[in-house]
């Protein structure tokens, strides 16, 4: 009986290494859990409570990413910690920044974004029609005008605002997937080993969690389409401060409940 040459098994050895953890039988193979925190061997229910303990212990966090919400897109850019959190929102052409310091909020913004509220607002009092901007309105966003505006706990807009600068409130909305929770695929965050969880095979959102290190959820993607979030800067303090007085207009009752 003819026996193969050595040189062909070996060949056919390694066409078949990706598939197989050797040739032989032997049950080799990298481990694909070596030097990783364990949660990839956990089934995925265990790895979604890991993550989300490990979210909340967390003293600070970058969020940054998509969020679509009631029909409408908001970008956002975010620093947050307990007591507060800093950042920057966009949405529908938009763009102001929130600062939350305790209980204090503020927002910032150019002339062209207090102008356009102004618009949509609808003038009350002004005598326009359409929604037309008045030379009062115009002198009022240019006072405001990259100017902190501090907007008072009773304003229609300080409780969707604020919920943007609110750690827990945010993680506690976002980390949640929906359905049954399988485990997918593993793969890289920014250079970081994942392990991929989902809710209902996907259309229920999925979670990339950190195989190094603590677990921390590293990127979310939204259940529906509803936006796609990375999180990083995990326990990276930075500093809550008021702005200077100077920086800061009190704007009265002119911030329209539309913001």
């Amino acid at each position: 009986m003819r026996t193969r040459n050595p040189a062909v098994v070996a060949a056919m050895c390694a066409g078949l290494a990706a598939a197989l953890a050797g040739c032989g039988g032997d049950g080799g193979g990298e481990d694909p859990d070596a030097g990783t925190n364990g949660v990839g061997k956990l089934p995925a229910a265990k790895i979604e409570a890991r993550a989300q303990k490990a979210a909340g212990n967390a003293e600070a966090v970058r969020l940054s990413g998509e969020l679509v919400t009631k029909g409408r897109t908001y970008k956002v850019d975010m620093r947050l910690k307990a007591d507060g959190g800093t950042g920057q929102v966009s949405a529908e052409g938009s763009t102001f920044q929130l600062l939350r310091v305790g209980k204090d909020l503020y927002l910032k913004a150019d002339a062209g974004f207090w102008a356009h509220k102004n618009e949509s607002g609808g003038g009350s009092g002004s005598g326009q029609s359409g929604g037309g901007q008045s030379a009062g309105d115009a002198a009022a966003a240019k006072k405001l005008d990259d100017k902190y505006v501090k907007i008072p706990a009773g304003d229609p807009s300080y409780k969707q605002l604020s919920g943007l600068t609110d750690k827990t409130l945010l993680l506690d909305g976002l980390l949640g997937l929906h359905g049954k929770i399988s485990t997918g695929d593993r793969g890289k965050v920014d250079g970081v080993r994942t392990i991929r969880i989902r809710g209902g095979e996907g259309s229920g959102g999925a979670l990339d969690v950190s195989l190094e290190g603590t677990p921390y959820p590293l990127r979310l993607e939204r259940a529906g389409r509803a936006g796609v979030i990375r999180l990083a800067d995990w326990d990276k303090d930075f500093t809550l401060a008021a702005p200077d007085k100077g920086d800061v207009v009190d704007y009265g009752q002119q911030i329209p409940s539309g913001t």
